[in-house]
């Protein structure tokens, strides 16, 4: 296995900061999938315990200026590394004003992702800071196990308001009740509630729209109006939410009525789908 690559413009350097930053905020361990056209990184806890699931997905050309990988045979093309997303996130977070980020994997008496970052000194001469990053690397017979997750067929699917109005909205009432209903309909129509013995509130949001293929497939006869909920925890919504730096031009919710909530936030060169299983 052989991987090595480098970054040398500066917006495609913060960009990929941003998404690591974003990955060590919303799960302490992930694994880092590299393929010949794209990078992953996985959360893959089990629905049926509570855990929340990811996909993050980046195509490796919009970010690299070099790229160089062999993976574990000429059929199956790709390494699985399992890492502290924290330990990448803090090393990117040196790169700011960088020259250029080389990222290889290495060996140094244990696997390593050693990512050596290109700085320029006040004399102008530039001086190398290296991380060795250790890394797990995960055998081909787990791989099954870190698939891209299959959407369920929705209920509903509707554009997200600002994710950042909406994480200022999930933040005051966390103060109410750690379970929050979501539901929506066809009609654009967005509803944030939580519910206790002693107050319910309710957070409306209109004309969000809805993604076409959620209107086409709807079923003719299908209430327009009619609402599909989900409950979940509050705090998995607000680790979601405060995390987030990747800056979608699109945010899409896709609620499965009484079973997961899964959320799409696309960038122009990075998707992410994050589930959040109902409340159990």
């Amino acid at each position: 296995m052989k991987f090595r690559a480098k970054i040398v413009d500066a917006a495609c350097l913060n960009h990929f900061t941003r998404v690591s930053a974003t990955i060590a905020k919303l799960a302490k361990t992930c694994t880092l999938r590299i393929s010949p056209q794209k990078l992953n990184f996985i959360v893959s806890d089990k629905a049926a315990s509570g855990g929340v699931s990811m996909w993050c997905e980046l195509e490796q050309e919009n970010f690299f200026s070099e790229f160089q990988m062999e993976g574990v045979s000429a059929e199956n093309n790709a390494i699985y590394l399992e890492l502290l997303s924290e330990n990448l996130s803090r090393a990117l977070k040196t790169a700011q004003n960088a020259r250029a980020l080389k990222i290889k994997l290495t060996n140094k008496h244990f696997p390593c992702l050693t990512v050596s970052i290109e700085l320029l000194s006040v004399s102008s001469s530039s001086r190398i800071v290296t991380h060795d990053i250790p890394v797990k690397v995960i055998p081909r017979k787990l791989w099954k196990d870190l698939q891209e997750p299959t959407v369920p067929v929705s209920d509903v699917s509707i554009y997200l308001p600002v994710l950042k109005t909406m994480k200022s909205i999930v933040e005051k009432m966390k103060n109410i009740s750690n379970h929050l209903i979501i539901e929506a309909n066809l009609s654009g129509e967005l509803n944030l509630k939580i519910e206790t013995e002693l107050v319910c509130v309710t957070t409306h949001f209109k004309d969000l729209g809805n993604p076409q293929s959620a209107s086409e497939d709807a079923s003719q006869d299908r209430d327009p109006e009619q609402m599909a909920e989900v409950h979940i925890d509050i705090r998995k919504l607000l680790q979601f939410l405060a995390g987030q730096q990747v800056n979608p031009t699109k945010a899409v919710c896709n609620i499965v009525r009484n079973k997961i909530i899964h959320f799409d936030l696309l960038h122009e060169d990075v998707s992410l789908q994050y589930f959040i299983p109902a409340f159990s």
